[in-house]
């Protein structure tokens, strides 16, 4: 009989992760790694079969009763074996009494519900090139994040995220291929976005913005950063002035998510934001 086990992650697993993923056609980032394993290095697990891998999950654990679910994939030759759920068990166990969200595909959608998973919203990825002068508005500076005190960003952070994700953020930031930009108005933060590059289009996320036009001017200008490439934004739909901004700027759907979650939806600042920042970690 074949052995199955799961096991930690390694740097070289998550690397495998992320190619599964992108046969997947989800467009991971070149560079997440780094901030992936920072924000809980033991918070990816691999399902291997004879040694081989064959499914992965991550079952990321912010703070004392937060958890994130992503990256569940099987090999496609292996599908309908019980690799998979052998591996979710394990998965969830880690992440026992703690409020857990995931991003799922639509095809997943009914399995994640069965499992006590219950929708919020949906994030809906647009794609292109903006279209349309996003002008930053009167008053309001945009500034390389980086140069900014830290525990500024983590504060501004905070008010969009369930828990604290300090270590998670700081790498997300600086990793190699990004730019991150911050929208300054009278020393306060007004907005926060990353742009990485990614396997297809790059992405830009998180997208957090005190008004639609601080969003769209930290959007314009990131794009301004790759011309001529294409760039995504996994927006919110709960949040309607996104929505329309996206419109606005010409940008078009292609692809999307449930946001679920076991327990109550947590208190965030939804009307601020504008593109979450990762699909396999919230």
């Amino acid at each position: 009989m074949p052995t199955f086990e799961i096991t930690v992650a390694s740097a070289a697993d998550i690397g495998l992760m992320a190619d599964w993923a992108a046969a997947e056609g989800w467009n991971p980032g070149r560079t997440d790694g780094s901030a992936f394993l920072a924000a809980d290095p033991h918070g990816f697990l691999i399902g291997r079969l004879d040694g081989e891998p064959v499914a992965c999950i991550s079952v990321v654990r912010y703070g004392t009763d937060f958890g994130f679910l992503g990256f569940y994939i099987t090999h496609p030759s292996l599908r309908g074996q019980g690799y998979g759920i052998q591996l979710w068990r394990a998965g969830m166990e880690r992440l026992a009494g703690r409020n857990v969200g995931l991003d799922g595909v639509v095809a997943q959608q009914d399995n994640y519900r069965k499992s006590g998973f219950r929708p919020a919203w949906n994030n809906i990825r647009y794609e292109g090139r903006p279209a349309a002068d996003a002008p930053t508005p009167s008053g309001t500076t945009l500034v390389d994040a980086r140069t900014l005190p830290f525990d500024q960003l983590a504060a501004y952070d905070r008010r969009f995220f369930p828990a604290p994700r300090d270590s998670f953020l700081a790498t997300w930031i600086a990793a190699p291929q990004r730019t991150a930009l911050a929208a300054v108005r009278d020393g306060e933060l007004q907005g926060l976005a990353v742009l990485r590059a990614c396997r297809e289009a790059s992405r830009i996320g998180p997208v957090h913005a005190d008004s639609p036009e601080v969003a769209g001017a930290l959007v314009d200008a990131l794009a301004a950063t790759v011309p001529g490439e294409q760039v995504s934004i996994d927006v919110p739909d709960v949040n309607k002035p996104a929505v329309h901004l996206m419109e606005q700027l010409g940008l078009t759907p292609s692809f999307e998510t449930a946001r679920m979650y076991t327990g109550p939806v947590p208190e965030t600042d939804q009307a601020g934001m504008y593109g979450v920042t990762s699909l396999e970690l919230g």
